[in-house]
């Protein structure tokens, strides 16, 4: 436990590092498995075993994403940018996050079903008031109020945070796509459907876009975390 306590921002970060390398490398993986999933030279069943890849891919890619905000304001905690999380307030903070990664699990195991597609819906409406929230702190820091203590040569941080609410606005309309596919291949099994066909060739063509701006937004977030350059 000592050794814990003692370590504990090195621990932090070294676990943050990691989240952020599966986050990238898993959105990677993704993007090169989607091309497999769309091509109609393919079988069904080949294809739906790509789509079986992505999404085993993904939920390292998930799980880093949802990982890097309580490590993220854990260690702001520790640098004295969010007092508000001091003593218990950390502890709540964990046990929000934690039932987030269950719902990102859940919907991972259970994702050929109803369940795991009503589990994945609902994980995607909650990312709605986060990324209000999250916008609205880094407003809040900016001006000099609110929870976020940030100030001349500490702004990275809010900012930071800013670009990771943008980032999860990318990473919710991917999240769409990809429950997309789950049924839209049902339909596909029971039938050939050249509009389902089209609907998913067309979407995975916009996430391939999005994808782009995602990764340059996450190399933005890795700089300022390591540069801090104000």
């Amino acid at each position: 436990m000592e050794f814990l306590i003692t370590n504990e921002l090195a621990i932090l970060r070294w676990v943050h590092i990691l989240s952020m390398v599966y986050w990238l490398g898993g959105e990677w993986g993704v993007f090169q498995t989607s091309y497999h999933v769309t091509n109609r030279n393919l079988d069904l069943a080949e294809r739906r075993r790509h789509m079986e890849t992505a999404y085993r891919i993904d939920i390292l890619a998930r799980t880093g994403i949802v990982l890097l905000l309580p490590l993220g304001l854990h260690m702001g905690k520790l640098y004295g940018f969010v007092p508000v999380l001091e003593g218990a307030g950390v502890w709540w903070m964990w046990l929000f996050f934690l039932i987030w990664l269950a719902m990102t699990w859940t919907a991972f195991i259970k994702r050929e079903t109803d369940l795991g597609i009503a589990v994945t819906r609902t994980e995607e409406f909650l990312r709605y008031p986060l990324i209000l929230t999250l916008f609205t702190l880094v407003v809040l820091a900016y001006n000099g109020s609110g929870p976020i203590v940030s100030g001349e040569g500490t702004y990275w941080y809010p900012t930071k945070m800013g670009l990771y609410a943008f980032a999860l606005i990318i990473g919710l309309f991917l999240r769409v796509v990809m429950r997309r596919w789950t049924v839209r291949f049902r339909i596909l099994a029971e039938r050939d459907d050249p509009a389902q066909e089209a609907a998913l060739e067309r979407e995975i063509a916009q996430a391939r876009i999005a994808a782009y701006i995602y990764w340059i937004t996450i190399a933005s977030i890795c700089f300022l975390g390591s540069v801090k350059p104000f």
